[in-house]
């Protein structure tokens, strides 16, 4: 579908920029600082050993949700990593896949038949494949998770992007809606511990902007996950994140699958479902100042627009920015409080 670097006129040149811009204020000059010394190669190995490797497969959940509902199915294909897979739960019902078709098909009161190609831990690389097999479904949206293991196992930004990109275009290419959930905040992982903590929230929110503006270039959308049971982990650290303390949990799970669902329905034409937005923090930005900008901030959706019947402006392509106010300061239930049931309607 041709290269990744054909996406616009220099269009790799913002990602990079608006890549650096992003990691200011992430503890980058202290991580400079101490990142050619031990103490990060010590942590990296302590940090291997606290995590502890991948062990029995995530369940299946491949297959018809909401089969009784009228009308022709939907079909969502999951493409990723392990977080798209699903790692760290045991029940078919509490991986992401799952809660996003359940989800899908309670609001559009049609089936939808899901299709799980996503693999514990691939890279942006492995992404072809997984492509490759998911345009045999003839897929209506595909979801796709991916960019943790490329930060940990130290990909060049540029390459793993041009793998996602190149995954974003042929999907398109194909008639396929997509959104990408962009790479989380490792720096929120608690068994990394400083300063290896700051480099790795630094090279996620790298990828995470440089994502953001490859995949809208390309024609998908995108939702930041970031930090987004960060906050949540610190508070319930047992029931935010699973067993080995680097997954998900099935309440983690849920709270990112309702960060995307409400992008996926936009991106099939029915954003009346969209939730209530925070006030004054939606609008149209130049890409890379919506790259940036949701690159800070979990659940924030960015997708490309027009301004006056044009595409791009001064600062480049337009883009759409939306957050949404469960994601807003204040949002996050007090230690031992469940989730409010409205908030992850259709999602349980």
């Amino acid at each position: 579908m041709g290269d990744a670097g054909s996406v616009a006129p220099g269009g790799w040149q913002r990602a990079r920029r608006i890549a650096r811009l992003t990691a200011i204020g992430t503890g980058a000059t202290v991580a400079a600082t101490v990142a050619t010394g031990g103490v990060l190669l010590g942590q990296a190995r302590q940090a291997r050993r606290t995590i502890p490797m991948a062990e029995a497969p995530p369940p299946r959940c491949d297959g018809v949700y909401g089969a009784k509902l009228p009308g022709p199915p939907v079909t969502m294909v999951i493409l990723g990593d392990s977080s798209a897979a699903g790692y760290g739960v045991h029940r078919r019902r509490e991986t992401p896949g799952a809660l996003l078709a359940t989800g899908l098909s309670r609001r559009l009161h049609r089936p939808v038949r899901l299709h799980r190609f996503a693999v514990v831990g691939a890279l942006s690389a492995g992404l072809k494949p997984q492509v490759e097999s998911a345009l045999e479904v003839e897929p209506d949206i595909a979801v796709v998770l991916v960019g943790g293991n490329d930060v940990t196992n130290r990909t060049p930004l540029s390459v793993a992007v041009r793998y996602l990109v190149d995954a974003v275009r042929t999907l398109r290419a194909a008639g396929c809606e997509v959104v990408v959930g962009t790479c989380p905040d490792l720096g929120a992982i608690r068994p990394i511990q400083p300063p290896l903590r700051w480099l790795a929230r630094r090279w996620s929110r790298q990828l995470a902007a440089a994502q953001t503006v490859a995949v809208v270039e390309a024609g998908g959308w995108t939702v930041s996950l970031g930090d987004l049971l960060g906050p949540r982990f610190a508070a319930e650290p047992t029931r935010m994140f699973a067993w080995d303390r680097f997954h998900p949990s099935a309440e983690g799970y849920a709270v990112a699958a309702a960060a995307l669902l409400p992008t996926v329905l936009s991106a099939l034409g029915a954003g009346q479902e969209r939730r209530p937005s925070l006030a004054g923090a939606e609008g149209v930005r130049s890409l890379p100042e919506a790259a940036h900008e949701a690159a800070r901030h979990a659940g924030t959706e960015v997708s490309g627009t027009e301004v006056r019947g044009r595409e791009r402006g001064p600062g480049g392509r337009w883009a759409q920015l939306r957050r949404r106010a469960f994601f807003g300061v204040g949002a996050v239930p007090q230690s031992g409080a469940a989730a409010d049931p409205a908030q992850l309607e259709g999602l349980a």
